[in-house]
């Protein structure tokens, strides 16, 4: 393959493990956060570091206190290495709890900082660190409520997403 195509190959590869991070945080699918990382990564979220395994335990238990969360990834910038790669990934996230403490119910600007590897083929997370830029509190009286005639996402694999993912025919 010619250089420059493997090299958008590899960018658009770990582009994609960056959203499907974001996909699996906010629908707490925890086995789908998990293969954004290789067994032996590390995450350091700020107020969390440790190996991955550690870091899923620590997320679940912090998601759970929300209804919901919304990580919008943007801006990824990528500089590869040969087997190695250095991405810059900026992001807003927006948090909502059915408790009223401000601290519960914020938009966060943020930045992944990721050293990828490609293993066995595969690019995945080695070490992440997570930079919080600026925090917003949303107080719990400014939230518009959905009207109950409109479809709403879950944080689980009851939302939507889930049937049309099931519904897309078998990879040949």
């Amino acid at each position: 393959m010619d250089e420059r195509l493997a090299a958008l190959a590899d960018r658009a590869e770990i582009e994609e493990v960056v959203r499907r991070y974001g996909r699996g945080i906010d629908r707490r699918d925890f086995g789908l956060v998990r293969s954004c990382y290789h067994p032996d990564a590390t995450d350091d979220h700020g107020s969390f570091a440790g190996t991955v395994d550690e870091y899923l335990v620590w997320v679940e238990r912090l998601t759970a206190k929300y209804s919901m969360t919304m990580h919008l990834i943007a801006g990824v910038v990528i500089d590869l290495a040969g087997d190695v790669a250095a991405a810059e990934s900026t992001g807003v996230a927006i948090h909502r709890s059915d408790d009223p403490a401000p601290h519960l119910n914020l938009a966060t600007g943020f930045r992944y900082l990721d050293r990828f590897e490609r293993r066995d083929g595969r690019w995945a997370i080695a070490a992440r660190q997570a930079l919080g830029e600026w925090a917003v509190e949303i107080p719990a009286d400014r939230w518009w409520p959905i009207p109950d005639d409109h479809p709403t996402g879950r944080p689980d694999r009851l939302d939507p997403l889930y049937a049309l993912l099931g519904g897309l025919p078998d990879a040949p």
